[in-house]
């Protein structure tokens, strides 16, 4: 498993990520950039090779260990984005910072988006993304092994209920308990929106998507945007992406 999402993380980043750089930030590859939640460091490798200088931060030593067994060479350090003594490990600063599919899972959201405020130069760009709270899948539920993998709003049902089914269907142990922490820690598009304003930052391009970029080299499945409508989109995103640009 952690192999193969290393090799994806490749794959995305370049077919994907990287033109969608060059279309809104053409001299990103001349940054200094950091990845948090950088897993296996797919990402890091491919834009080291691009000669960017990039760093990864990943909170997990299994991963990092992954990484490393792939690229020794790759600059990975391990911290917590919500720590408020990360920024001491970085005394200079970044002109970008990439954070994919983490904010949700962090459940300090003020001291991460204050540490990305310090992290960043002014001016300098944020690109994060994440399935908001209410979304049809935010618990992750496709971690199970039953046909609960594919069960929309799983994460919205009692606890008490789900223990049930999950017993049931003999899910492995522990599965209610992480769909619930994945919903407890989730992030709502509001409360996202006015997190990166009260922290000093602008969007750049904002994005919601019933089937996510990334479901094209997961799953073949095409591409498809919604449109911005309050609170339904709430609801029926998969995916929000950000790039957003410190303004102070």
């Amino acid at each position: 498993m952690p192999e193969r999402h290393y090799y994806e993380q490749k794959e995305y980043t370049k077919k994907y990520l990287i033109p969608f750089f060059e279309k809104h930030i053409p001299q990103f590859k001349n940054f200094r950039i950091l990845e948090i939640g950088c897993a296996e460091g797919g990402l890091v490798e491919v834009l080291s090779e691009l000669g960017a200088d990039i760093v990864g931060l990943e909170i997990s030593q299994s991963r990092i260990n992954t990484a490393k067994e792939k690229n020794a060479d790759l600059k990975i350090i391990q911290g917590d984005i919500s720590n408020p003594k990360l920024v001491e490990k970085f005394p200079e600063k970044f002109d970008m910072l990439i954070m994919r599919e983490v904010i949700e899972h962090v459940p300090d959201k003020q001291s991460t988006f204050n540490n990305l405020r310090k992290l960043l130069k002014e001016k300098g760009y944020l690109f994060i993304t994440f399935p908001p709270k209410y979304s049809p899948f935010a618990g992750h539920q496709q971690i199970a092994r039953s046909f609960l993998k594919v069960i929309p709003y799983l994460h919205l049902l009692p606890e008490s209920f789900l223990k049930k089914i999950s017993a049931l269907l003999k899910e492995k142990k522990g599965f209610v308990e992480e769909i619930k922490l994945n919903y407890s820690t989730g992030i709502s598009i509001n409360y996202f929106e006015r997190l990166y304003s009260l922290y000093g930052f602008i969007p750049i391009v904002k994005e919601f998507y019933l089937f996510r970029p990334i479901y094209k080299l997961r799953f073949g499945l095409p591409t498809v945007k919604l449109i911005d409508i309050p609170f339904f989109r709430e609801m029926i995103t998969f995916g929000c992406e950000n790039l957003l640009q410190k303004k102070f």
